[in-house]
């Protein structure tokens, strides 16, 4: 089925693997609408990938301000007229720690992004899609969401709200002929997974677990799986969390 004036929105897209979700989209014949804080590394994506102006659009957002929120769903929806799949691949892990140590200030830094933001992602651009009556969102989750890792209290507690928020609106809009799922990934070759090991390295008693397969995922591997969630053949798909880390949690 020919995707050809379909729309697909995705925060994060400057990052690795927003940038894929970007690329997998629009490789695929969408409209794709970037959304990045960083107007730089935006511009940056959209020439050296060549996308053409036609087919491409972005905004410099804040996913954590309501206001910029609104104000930019409502010029998707006046410019382009209808959204047909929501992609949250925006976050930050902040800075790992143990919980006394973790500090407030990072704990809700990180939530104004991972949680907060996706709240207002979707709760922004979820009325286009009922007005059309169809659409897919793909949140991303993470194997940290699913499980008490250390380190890890808000990033990893930020996941699973945003996995349990993903389960809520596919239960509210699938009358609305909306699917809403999300992706759990274990680790993937990012910038964050390698500030990660970084970060890790400062605890003498950890250590990164890659799973069987011995390797971080690729960007365009998470890509994939969104791809295919937001399609036709993934159509009885809802409210389901995808774990795509390797057996990372395997053992």
């Amino acid at each position: 089925m020919s995707n050809e004036g379909k729309v697909c929105v995705v925060s994060g897209a400057a990052g690795g693997i927003g940038a894929a979700v970007v690329k997998k989209f629009y490789d695929n014949g969408y409209k794709v609408i970037m959304l990045d804080i960083n107007e730089e590394a935006l511009q940056k994506s959209i020439e050296e990938e060549k996308y053409e102006a036609g087919r491409i659009d972005y905004f410099v957002l804040d996913i954590s301000s309501e206001d910029q929120v609104k104000a930019v769903a409502a010029k998707i929806r006046e410019k382009h007229g209808r959204v047909d799949a929501l992609v949250n691949t925006a976050a930050i892990v902040g800075k790992y720690n143990k919980t006394i140590d973790y500090g407030f200030d990072n704990f809700k830094k990180i939530y104004s992004i991972n949680v907060f933001g996706t709240f207002l992602l979707m709760s922004n651009i979820l009325p286009i899609m009922v007005e059309q009556k169809s659409g897919s969102i793909v949140n991303f989750g993470s194997v940290s969401g699913m499980t008490g890792y250390t380190f890890e209290i808000g990033y990893g507690s930020s996941k699973w709200a945003v996995i349990g928020m993903t389960k809520n609106v596919a239960n509210e809009y699938c009358e609305y002929g909306i699917r809403a799922n999300s992706v759990s990934p274990g680790w993937v070759n990012t910038k964050m997974f390698r500030d990660t090991a970084d970060d890790y390295g400062n605890f003498d008693d950890s250590e990164i677990n890659l799973g069987p397969m011995g390797r971080p995922s690729e960007p365009s591997e998470m890509a994939d799986v969104v791809y295919y969630l937001c399609t036709d053949e993934a159509r009885f798909i809802n409210g389901a969390n995808i774990l795509a880390d390797g057996g990372k949690m395997l053992g």
